[in-house]
């Protein structure tokens, strides 16, 4: 019989004499296989010159899977090669901008403090007058002097925010002095409430004013010049700094202060005003507690002992070691001539805080 291939490539398979009998068809096939060109093939005269049968024949047309193959091979192998070489190169650029201006762009803007810290801290290494550098070591300096519970480490670090802060001060851009101002401000007023002695209050009051001043706006600037200026015992200056925080967010942390220095101005009317307004504002144990201290003050000097009572038995209930409750209510005996209740008083008081100013003062005096 004839065959005729047309299209390459063709595979001829015998059921009976096989390749492996016959050399001389291995070599056939594999010449026609490497031909690569489409060709007509009387196959009849050629195989029965070989000893093959006719009969026995048969032709059985076979895809080319090799090239295919190659190719999805060659596809993932570049596949990888490409994902392998951009893993590389984001490996590097992130290791060439670890300790760069950008990175610490890039770790305020998360928040990392601790990362802002160290990478500001090793610039500087390099460039000591960095000022980008110099003004991110201090910045973070200050956040985490804020949130460490150590005194010494945060006395430590509010000092590093000084140092750096007032060095970027010196060549930094004139748009960022204000910023710079409000930062070195808020930094003195975390040294003067931590320190033993008030020395830096004054120099809160100072910069942040002049942040304010060159058009630096922030919510809590008036609130820490009232404290400032209630550290230095500035009445009338914190009361117009408080009144003006106000205006902008209100808070039982604020009423407080303003109240307290209401009282220290001896306008007690006033002051409980804002005390019963922080009290109802206030979900915070220790401002309600000195909320009712103040007014039980209050209504001592007024006369109005069994509210001012009311006011000192509302913290001895929730906290029966209150020093300051104790000696309040020594006082109020005291004015109405309970001198006995009143030295049971200022006792306890003693007992619970040894050096207690008031109640030593009381003792002192009742000898």
């Amino acid at each position: 019989m004839t065959a005729t291939v047309d299209r390459w490539p063709a595979v001829l398979v015998t059921s009976r004499h096989r390749a492996e009998q016959n050399p001389a068809y291995s070599v056939f096939l594999f010449l026609m296989l490497s031909a690569g060109t489409a060709m007509k093939v009387h196959v009849v005269g050629i195989y029965m010159a070989l000893g093959a049968h006719s009969d026995d024949t048969k032709i059985v047309r076979k895809k080319n899977v090799l090239l295919p193959r190659l190719m999805f091979c060659a596809v993932v192998v570049l596949a990888i090669s490409l994902a392998v070489f951009a893993a590389v190169q984001l490996a590097a650029r992130r290791l060439s901008t670890a300790n760069t201006v950008t990175a610490l762009y890039d770790r305020w803007q998360r928040y990392d403090y601790r990362a802002v810290y160290d990478i500001a801290g090793t610039i500087i290494d390099k460039k000591p007058l960095q000022n980008t550098a110099r003004t991110f070591r201090g910045y973070s300096s200050f956040y985490l002097a804020v949130s460490e519970p150590d005194i010494t480490l945060s006395q430590m670090l509010l000092d590093e925010a000084v140092n750096n802060l007032r060095i970027a001060m010196q060549n930094c851009k004139k748009s960022m002095l204000p910023q710079i101002y409000y930062m070195l401000g808020k930094t003195y007023f975390y040294k003067d409430s931590i320190s033993s002695y008030r020395y830096y209050a004054d120099l809160a009051v100072k910069y942040l004013s002049l942040a304010e001043e060159l058009g630096y706006r922030s919510n809590d600037i008036a609130e820490y010049i009232g404290l400032s200026h209630a550290a230095l015992g500035h009445i009338q200056q914190s009361i117009a700094a408080f009144t003006e925080a106000l205006l902008v967010r209100e808070s039982d942390t604020l009423l407080l202060a303003i109240a307290e220095q209401y009282c220290k101005n001896g306008q007690g009317a006033v002051a409980k005003q804002y005390l019963v307004r922080a009290n109802e504002l206030s979900s915070n144990d220790d401002v309600i507690s000195r909320c009712h201290l103040l007014l039980g003050q209050i209504y001592t000097d007024d006369g109005e002992y069994a509210l001012a009572r009311k006011e000192f038995d509302s913290i001895l209930e929730k906290n029966e070691n209150s020093a300051d409750a104790h000696y309040g209510l020594g006082v109020l005996y005291e004015k109405q001539g309970l001198l006995v209740n009143a030295r049971s008083e200022w006792r306890k008081a003693l007992k619970l805080q040894v050096n207690h100013p008031g109640a030593l003062q009381k003792m002192a005096d009742a000898r």
